[in-house]
């Protein structure tokens, strides 16, 4: 399983793609994270991450405040 996250580290908001999201939170000094997606293949969570990190700000908020 891979998932898409956004995470929240000071006033930057960070988007990307794991495996195991314990340890890339560990990994970025755990941060808040924001928002999380599933996916069973590594291409289609890579195609989401693009799409997000090509997003200004405010559309990132409010896909954050949609769940």
């Amino acid at each position: 399983m891979w998932y898409l996250y956004i995470c929240k580290k000071g006033e930057l908001f960070y988007t990307g793609i794991t495996t195991d999201v314990k340890n890339r939170q560990r990994q970025h000094g755990y941060p808040e994270i924001l928002h999380i997606e599933n996916y069973v293949d590594k291409k289609d969570a890579a195609r989401r991450e693009k799409q997000i990190k090509g997003w200004c700000r405010e559309k990132k908020e409010k896909l954050i405040r949609s769940k």
